[in-house]
């Protein structure tokens, strides 16, 4: 089962970038509250970005990466999907 690096958009506009081997099961703790703390009052979150890789150690390199984007560029790697 592949890993995935996804980015949220929060009710505030803020971003969050999380990793996963179920996006469906972890939106839906994101929308329970029960997710990370960060979006637990930020809801409801938006899917803006997601990409698959082969394993975890790969997808949390790629999620330290995407963290340490700026705001400018992480909306500019959400826009290069889109």
């Amino acid at each position: 089962m592949p890993w995935i690096v996804y980015i949220l958009e929060c009710a505030d506009g803020s971003l969050y970038t999380g990793i996963t081997n179920d996006l469906e099961r972890r939106m839906k703790a994101h929308t329970n509250g029960k997710g990370a703390k960060y979006t637990k009052h930020r809801g409801p979150c938006t899917v803006r970005y997601t990409e698959a890789l082969d394993s975890k150690g790969a997808a949390l390199q790629r999620e330290a990466a995407i963290k340490s984007l700026d705001r400018a560029a992480k909306v500019a790697l959400i826009a290069s999907t889109s």
